[in-house]
């Protein structure tokens, strides 16, 4: 692994905090101490209000190291290459890390506990986000906090421009996008991630819905296939012919929900855990009309990603893995997940969306949008590789190239070439 980056990169903020308790684990050399890191997030925040109950109710005492992304990084980096014992449960990014830590069996196989445990009921885990956390048909870690993608757009310019309903599919949603920016001089009709690793994710689910991937069944780079093709020019082509004026092709997702908040776009399509920036008046000045949809169907259907953002897993050279199982049980288990979702941080259960308790809190066409999301989703937004940042460099360039005018199609089978030597090199 090395020491390069395995995390992205946030404020840093670092934090330690020991529980009382007492009791015993069956591993040898176990202690009645978890040691648990987490990263800085709200989920955090929740478990440890929590914890006292936890304690309580098995006895042991848990050491949490709460730390933001980079310094998280930093400790992984070490200890996981170091061999260490000292870290029992960690929080980790599935879609980021998940198959370096795997491969380099980092995390500990769990699906004996898993499936062991009624109360835990692993089937209750949607299929997507869970399959990102099993490697070669091993649960390695449990999903916590998922993302889907959804639509956003304004209720107001859709009836200025006579339509009753947001978009069902891809070609109603670039009709729709033209339509209104004709009528709405200075708006665009659509807008996006643009830059070239950052909009990779956001770009899968069109990928998906054109009935695409990034690699083939049999593991070889496909973002060369028709599909792919078609998904590149799409995108690209929306933002181009629709999108904001002299647009930019580095924009993550602040830059873009910046716009759409500032009432300079007329639909967005981003995750759907950023939305609280386009419904607070305090972020947005069209809060009062924003409204969500599932994402639009293409040829392949509407097939938005549905992805665990973090996860828990076990440290495979723990000797207290038996004590650490129990912590996840408990923080990943059907009453944590409700609490946390009742609080805003959506689940990877099915439990708790078909719960009225967990979408109470949610816009209500939000929650019928990561409904169908749930229901259709792909467990991954960019491609399942070890060096992940690299990967999306390469997969990404036609995006760019197609929202700059050029030629999308032999920018694909540039990229296919490349990714191809980078998944060889990967496997060597």
């Amino acid at each position: 692994m090395g020491r390069r980056s395995i995390i992205g990169t946030s404020l840093a903020v670092v934090a330690a905090m020991t529980l009382s308790a007492c009791g015993g684990g069956a591993d040898s050399g176990s202690s009645d101490t978890v040691r648990v890191t987490l990263v800085n997030h709200v989920w955090t925040e929740n478990i440890r209000k929590a914890l006292p109950e936890f304690e309580r109710e098995t006895g042991l005492k848990v050491e949490v190291t709460q730390l933001g992304e980079d310094q998280l990084s930093d400790q992984y980096n070490v200890k996981l290459n170091a061999g260490s014992s000292d870290i029992d449960v960690m929080m980790y990014r599935p879609l980021q890390e998940g198959r370096l830590f795997a491969k380099n069996k980092y995390l500990a196989d769990l699906t004996e506990q898993a499936n062991g445990s009624g109360d835990f009921d692993l089937a209750d885990f949607q299929a997507a986000p869970l399959s990102a956390t099993t490697y070669e048909d091993k649960v390695v870690g449990i999903p916590i906090i998922t993302e889907q993608q959804v639509l956003y757009y304004r209720k107001d310019l859709l009836e200025k421009s006579g339509f009753s309903a947001p978009p069902q599919t891809l070609d109603e949603l670039k009709a729709q996008a033209a339509k209104i920016q004709a009528d709405n001089p200075g708006v665009a009709g659509f807008v996006s991630r643009t830059g070239k690793a950052a909009a990779v994710t956001q770009f899968s689910s069109f990928l998906y819905s054109f009935g695409g991937d990034f690699v083939d069944g049999s593991g070889k780079a496909a973002v060369n296939s028709d599909a792919a093709k078609q998904a590149y020019a799409y995108y690209g082509g929306l933002l181009r012919e629709n999108g904001p004026a002299n647009i930019s092709t580095d924009m993550s997702w602040s830059e873009a929900m910046a716009i759409f908040t500032q009432g300079q776009a007329a639909f967005y399509t981003e995750a759907n855990s950023l939305y609280k920036n386009a419904t607070d008046p305090a972020k947005s000045k069209v809060s009062d009309t924003v409204g969500f949809a599932p994402f639009p169907a293409g040829p392949a259907g509407s097939k938005p990603y549905n992805i665990p953002s973090w996860g828990l897993a076990v440290n495979d050279a723990s000797k207290n893995q038996s004590n650490a199982w129990k912590f996840i049980e408990w923080a990943a288990g059907k009453t944590q997940t409700l609490e946390q979702q009742k609080a805003g941080v959506p689940g990877a259960r099915t439990s708790v969306w078909e719960n009225p308790e967990g979408i109470a809190t949610y816009p209500k066409d939000m929650a019928d949008a990561i409904t169908v999301s749930l229901a259709n989703g792909v467990g991954h937004d960019r491609p399942l590789v070890e060096r992940v940042a690299q990967a999306r460099e390469i997969v990404g360039q036609p995006i760019v190239d197609a929202i700059t005018g050029k030629d999308a199609a032999a920018s694909a089978e540039t990229a296919n070439q490349g990714f191809q030597k980078f998944l060889d090199d990967e496997a060597r």
